[in-house]
């Protein structure tokens, strides 16, 4: 009876999980099959699931398109300099936080957790004036030092509980062979970090990837934007060219989600790390 119990409780755990992954995963296998439908065929009604005039002619014109390309290069140029620079300043401020004991720590404390608070949208204003008045506007630089601005306080935060589960015996064994702080750091506690590292670099690299907001308004030419605003400059006046959309929707999404497979198990363990020891 216990045995046909327990089996009933799976049997009922897993299609509860079914219908809840569903809802999630609707949209994105509409987005994919929409992608290769023409235009004329989304609109239709009833509409279709399976694409009646198959079609890849989405994804080479946008292969073949050199501004749609741009926005691709854009947003992985962006992207990845912005994790680089990240990653770096982060492994940094979080052995300091997690090693040190200085004036002022707690302060800091308080003020990057403070920082997460603000919506950036209450930012846009003030700091694209900021950015005229440096001579940064429509760069790259722009773009990378406003993303580092949103993804460093998290990141710090995440590093800084991961360290705090690595023991100070590591630094210790280090110094004690005749090592500096930098090479400890560096060649002992990075290494060990790598699930930390993993997961802030993915978090790092979709904040990049997906912001839209700062992106439309920190350009003004085509050759500067990123994916998300190239995605939106296809709504036209009249149209809206909505197989396109989703194609650009598909490969925008690819590297976040290859990324995901790849490096699922040290995100996962990077996550749920800092909450082990504080």
């Amino acid at each position: 009876m216990n045995r046909k119990k327990t089996r009933c409780i799976k049997v009922a755990i897993i299609i509860i999980l079914t219908i809840g992954a569903f809802f999630p995963a609707f949209p994105i296998l509409w987005m994919v099959l929409s992608s290769f439908k023409p235009n004329v065929e989304i609109f239709a009604w009833p509409p279709t699931w399976i694409p009646r005039d198959f079609s890849l002619g989405t994804y080479i014109s946008i292969f073949h398109n050199s501004e749609q390309l741009r926005f691709f290069i854009n947003s992985y140029l962006i992207s990845i300099v912005v994790v680089i620079f990240t990653l770096c300043f982060s492994i940094l401020a979080s052995y300091a936080l997690s090693r040190f004991d200085f004036p002022g720590k707690g302060l800091i404390n308080t003020l990057i957790i403070s920082v997460q608070a603000v919506p950036p949208i209450t930012l846009l204003i003030p700091y694209l004036s900021l950015v005229v008045m440096m001579n940064l506007y429509n760069t790259y630089g722009a773009l990378i030092f406003t993303y580092m601005l949103f993804t460093l306080p998290y990141a710090i935060l995440m590093m800084t509980g991961y360290m705090n589960t690595l023991p100070e015996d590591l630094d210790e064994a280090v110094m004690i062979d005749g090592g500096s702080r930098f090479r400890a750091l560096w060649t002992v506690l990075v290494p060990t970090a790598l699930p930390g590292l993993v997961s802030v670099g993915m978090y790092t690299f979709m904040r990049a990837w997906n912001e839209y907001l700062f992106a439309l308004a920190l350009t003004k030419t085509n050759n500067m934007r990123t994916v998300p605003v190239g995605i939106n400059l296809l709504m036209g006046q009249h149209a809206y060219k909505w197989n396109e959309m989703m194609a650009m929707s598909v490969i925008g999404s690819l590297p976040v989600i290859i990324l995901f497979l790849l490096f699922q198990k040290y995100f996962i363990a990077g996550m749920t790390a800092g909450s082990v020891k504080s």
